[in-house]
């Protein structure tokens, strides 16, 4: 069986976001924190999904994350993977706003062909899991098989490792850098606190 590489795409926002029934400024976005550590369980090549700064309040970043996405707005990107034929398998995080990915995300999704490629999800939330994110992924990608994603709830993204764990062994990722090909029926599914809801 041949392994192939791992990109580790992510949005995250630092500053003001809600967090365990508070409003908390946090230095590192919740995203960005698992990411890392998908990041330290795999090997894989890191990649922040960059656009124009949100504000820096949570009230006001939601009213223009609902604009972006009542407008179906695809914000520019400031970045882009120059290499992404390189990669088989994208591991796509971002926190679930407004029951789905930010739309900068939708940006990302519709800037590369991922045809033949995996997709799995992994999204930090409050409350609200994956939302409608993995079947917009679907609708986005239709050449890629999306696997089974994992929501972390972004008050306990810092105690998450055993959870990444298992998720990554139930989508059959290795901890060189690469994945290990495998079939997980076409579906997706939410796979928080170690088991498959």
């Amino acid at each position: 069986m041949s392994e192939k590489s791992i990109l580790i795409a992510f949005f995250s926002r630092p500053g003001e976001n809600y967090v365990g029934n508070s409003i908390v400024n946090l230095p590192v976005g919740n995203t960005e924190v698992a990411a890392k550590k998908i990041q330290m369980l795999t090997g894989g090549e890191l990649f922040r999904i960059a656009t124009h700064a949100y504000p820096d309040d949570y009230t006001r970043c939601t009213e223009v994350a609902k604009v972006e996405l009542e407008g179906n707005k695809r914000p520019v990107l400031t970045q882009k993977v120059d290499n992404m034929e390189a990669f088989d398998t994208i591991l796509l995080g971002y926190p679930n706003w407004w029951g789905t990915m930010p739309m900068a995300v939708f940006s990302f999704l519709e800037q590369y062909d991922f045809s033949g490629k995996r997709i799995a999800p992994f999204c930090t939330h409050e409350g609200s899991g994956l939302g409608s994110s993995a079947k917009d992924i679907f609708k986005l990608c239709p050449g890629a098989e999306v696997l089974s994603g994992c929501a972390l709830p972004g008050h306990s993204v810092a105690n998450s490792d055993n959870t990444l764990r298992a998720w990554l062994q139930h989508i059959n990722i290795g901890s060189s850098g690469k994945s290990v090909p495998g079939h997980v029926n076409g579906r997706y599914s939410e796979l928080n606190n170690s088991r498959l809801l």
